[in-house]
């Protein structure tokens, strides 16, 4: 079976290592490297996840101390955790979607 792997990168003026990745990208047919913008929040999941933290677990809310931020935030990824359809809807507002790839298959030896 064919591998295959696909990383997005935010792209940097001077990224330490960028021309290092890019040569090993060339070397390796099965490594597809999509240069995202610098600020791109509409292609990033990560900003619908704050997107909902922000509207539920710490709307409207005076922490009292850090930890009260980090007890609130803990509940939120929780509640947000047990409803796949949000994280879903994170990942298709960006375009994204989770697609399980059969595991590597592997011969034991003797077999």
């Amino acid at each position: 079976m064919a591998r295959s792997c696909t990383i997005s990168r935010y792209a940097t003026s001077g990224s330490a290592g960028s021309s290092g990745l890019r040569q090993y990208a060339a070397e390796h047919d099965w490594l597809t490297i999509v240069q995202l913008p610098t600020y791109a929040p509409d292609l990033n999941p990560v900003e619908g996840i704050w997107s909902l933290l922000r509207r539920a677990a710490t709307a409207n809310v005076v922490f009292a101390d850090r930890d009260h931020l980090v007890r609130a935030v803990r509940s939120g990824m929780r509640r947000i955790q047990r409803k796949p359809h949000l994280i879903d809807g994170c990942l298709a507002g960006t375009g994204l979607s989770i697609t399980p790839s059969a595991p590597p298959t592997t011969q034991r030896k003797g077999q």
